[in-house]
């Protein structure tokens, strides 16, 4: 995907432009703690994508999205004036996953930190199964091949 320097820098502006009219023009009740993560502008400037978070629960992530539904058409206009450029983008608002999404991972990784901690208790209580060593001597090799070695010469040799 090609990196338009354009596009980039107007979605920092829209993200600014959208936060501030959030914070103080926007007036609707179901509207809740909002924080815009991040925008994304298509390489022709037509769309513009608006992340953002709510804290709270579902039913807050509902009426915000209602809220800032309702609200597109003047946070548009506003984006177009701030901006100045000839097309305004549309706008169109998605909850971000991305705390949920870390949240999952951090339980994820305490539940592994958890495993690791009974593996590495039930180590310190361990003995083995068999010897502590079960490989061959060079030593123990030497041995058990010279007194098989007479028996195995003796079978293989036919009698005449």
């Amino acid at each position: 995907m090609v990196d338009h320097p354009r596009a980039r820098k107007l979605a920092e502006r829209i993200q600014v432009i959208v936060a501030q009219m959030l914070d103080t023009r926007i007036k609707d009740p179901r509207l809740g703690f909002v924080t815009v993560t991040d925008v994304r502008v298509t390489g022709d400037l037509q769309n513009a994508s608006v992340f953002y978070t709510v804290m709270g629960d579902e039913e807050a992530r509902q009426g915000t999205a209602a809220a800032l539904e309702s609200a597109k058409g003047m946070i548009r206009s506003e984006v177009g004036k701030q901006t100045g450029i000839r097309l305004t983008p549309t706008l169109e608002f998605h909850l971000d996953s991305v705390p949920e999404t870390a949240e999952k991972f951090g339980e994820v990784l305490l539940e592994a930190r958890r495993r690791d901690a009974e593996l590495a208790a039930l180590r310190e209580n361990a003995t083995y199964a068999g010897d502590a060593d079960p490989y061959k001597k060079a030593g123990d090799d030497e041995s058990a091949e010279s007194d098989g070695d007479d028996q195995d010469d003796a079978a293989a040799t036919p009698a005449v």
